[in-house]
């Protein structure tokens, strides 16, 4: 046998002195792994044993990448809110601690996309780009961080805006019967924030997969989606994510209200929040209360509304404004839950039925609608305009009860009623068309001058729009004072009435006495 080339022997020698120094570098880490077993499985949740060590709402890892969030933890055994499809699942499979709470990715990547609770993409459109996750729970900002709710959030609709004004860190509920234009009012809302540097989160809680679908179409043919993160559950997803999807949006829209930027965001609905907490405590055995609820239902809502607020220059200035979804059963506002939700929240915007039924759309019903808030965070301009105006409809809709039953009234009462009418015409607004705040301040100074009284009701809606339009040629230096803070003169006010009354003539001349109002 040849001996080897010198080149080769010197390859081999390198190679063995390589390996020597690896051998002799390496030492063996050892890690050490809590692993339990899974003793029973239910709709949603797990009871796992043998992990003594877990803690409150820690991440668990179940076979086939399933996590789950430790929601009872007992001296023996610990219950388990599963967030995954859990049907391969089966008593005596192994459970493995993660060493974390539940997170979710956040960041400016999320803009424009639909995601899951836990961050999972479901629009086909890649994975996320995210570099930060924050917990889905996080306590609420300190008092001491706080600012006064100092900023309009406009909704674009007239009626909320005159009469239920909203602030940006507000948090107000929207709160009616199924199919009452809930979730169009809050979608006109994210609609009429485009180009006002507000950001928007809707978030999505065991809706049906239709309803989902037809909301982030509107949000996409309105070019919304560009400024607008959609957090979905859907009806048949496990009740573990429709439990912690608003906590995870609000993490989200935390992280730009950080940023020093103005975010809105929508629960639609915590009726079905409430109902998928019901439904995992009823399962892991905690003890029921009213309604069935476990006695911490108003504890998992307001710990959630809490973390909506208007943060202090010092901690960047940014706002965080919740628009909280309630669903009532004939018209119960009086019921466990929806009491709960206006205990915690800033104000009320309650939709009537009767009104739904009646036409008159949005179907808001004035006189039980409140914000507690938004009234001081108005313009200037807009509070002087519409200050008088949620007192005469309140006294026409009183009128109008009275005159039902068929008694005689006189002149005075006529007129209080035919102005009322006309207040209700302009209030009317079709859905998906949000109104500039220099128009609606148009519309509700002709109501307030009382311009709109000689027109016959057959005629508002035209009139209405002759007025929008007519705002549209406002001088420039009185639409800057209208979208500022400051007050409007008696000057600005003499020329916007003329400039009103010019585009009313029209209609006016057309009207005679032949109207019965």
């Amino acid at each position: 046998m040849k001996p080897a080339p010198d080149f080769l022997q010197s390859i081999f020698e390198q190679t063995f002195s390589t390996l020597q120094q690896a051998r002799q570098s390496f030492s063996p880490l050892l890690q050490p792994r809590e692993v339990g077993i899974i003793t029973s499985i239910a709709t949603g949740i797990a009871i796992v044993s043998g992990l003594p060590k877990v803690g409150f709402e820690e991440v668990l890892k179940f076979p086939g990448d399933i996590f789950g969030i430790a929601f009872n933890v007992n001296e023996n055994e610990i219950g388990v809110v599963l967030l995954g499809e859990y049907w391969h699942l089966q008593a005596g499979d192994e459970v493995e601690r993660c060493g974390h709470i539940v997170d979710v990715p956040v960041g400016d990547g999320l803009i424009g996309r639909i995601i899951n609770p836990i961050g999972e993409p479901l629009d086909g459109k890649g994975r996320l780009l995210s570099s930060t996750r924050l917990p889905v729970e996080r306590p609420s900002p300190a008092i001491m961080n706080r600012a006064a709710v100092s900023v309009p959030l406009q909704t674009g609709i007239k009626v909320i805006d005159a009469l239920i004004p909203v602030g940006r860190g507000q948090r107000e509920l929207i709160i009616g019967d199924r199919q009452t234009g809930k979730t169009a009012i809050a979608l006109d809302t994210i609609l009429n924030q485009r180009g006002k540097n507000v950001l928007c989160v809707y978030c999505a809680i065991g809706q049906r997969t239709s309803g989902v679908a037809k909301v982030i179409a509107t949000l996409e043919k309105q070019g919304a989606m560009e400024y607008t993160v959609v957090v979905v559950t859907e009806g048949n997803d496990p009740p573990g994510l429709a439990y912690i999807a608003p906590y995870a949006a609000t993490s989200i829209a935390e992280y730009f209200m950080q940023q020093g930027r103005d975010v809105l965001i929508v629960y639609d609905d915590l009726t079905h929040h409430a109902r998928t907490y019901r439904e995992l405590s009823l399962l892991l055995r905690r003890p029921p209360g009213r309604e069935a609820f476990p006695g911490d239902i108003f504890y998992i809502h307001s710990r959630l509304l809490e973390r909506a607020t208007h943060l202090s220059q010092e901690q960047g200035g940014g706002s965080l404004t919740a628009l909280p979804i309630i669903e009532t059963e004939a018209q119960d506002i009086s019921a466990y839950i929806p009491t709960n939700l206006i205990s915690i929240t800033d104000g009320q915007i309650y939709l009537s039925p009767s009104l739904f039924e009646l036409g008159v759309l949005p179907a808001i019903n004035v006189g039980k609608s409140v914000s507690r808030v938004g009234g001081k965070a108005q313009r200037a301009a807009y509070r002087s305009v519409a200050s008088n105006l949620k007192l005469a409809y309140a006294q026409f809709e009183e009128l109008e009860t009275f005159s039902s039953f068929g008694a005689r009234l006189d002149d005075n009462t006529l007129k209080t009623i035919g102005h009322g009418r006309r207040i209700r015409a302009c209030l009317k607004q079709a859905e998906s068309t949000p109104i500039s705040m220099v128009e609606q301040i148009a519309v509700l100074l002709a109501l307030t001058a009382n311009l709109f009284d000689d027109i016959p009701l057959t005629l508002m809606s035209e009139a209405e729009l002759a007025v929008r339009n007519a705002a549209a040629d406002f001088p420039a230096e009185i639409i800057t004072r209208l979208e500022t803070s400051e007050e409007l003169t008696a000057e600005d006010r003499d020329a916007i009435i003329q400039s009103v009354h010019n585009a009313l003539a029209q209609f006016m001349s057309s009207q005679k006495a032949e109207e019965i109002v």
